[in-house]
């Protein structure tokens, strides 16, 4: 994400919002994990994406509670 994305991102949402994405992503990742070890027909993609957004998360919750 660019910069300016991640600005506008920080801005508009409360660390309750990224707390509450964080758990959604996680969880999904967990299904997609869960279809992967089972051989079910996934886009590992989405995966990748997944994993992106949730480290840009961690990172805005990291900042704004300091």
């Amino acid at each position: 994400m660019k910069l300016s994305k991640f600005k506008i991102l920080s801005e508009e949402l409360n660390l309750q919002q990224i707390e509450d994405q964080i758990l959604e992503i996680k969880k999904e990742l967990i299904k997609y994990h869960i279809k992967k070890n089972t051989k079910q027909d996934i886009k590992p993609h989405i995966i990748k994406k997944l994993k992106h957004k949730l480290s840009q998360l961690l990172t805005l919750e990291t900042l704004k509670t300091q």
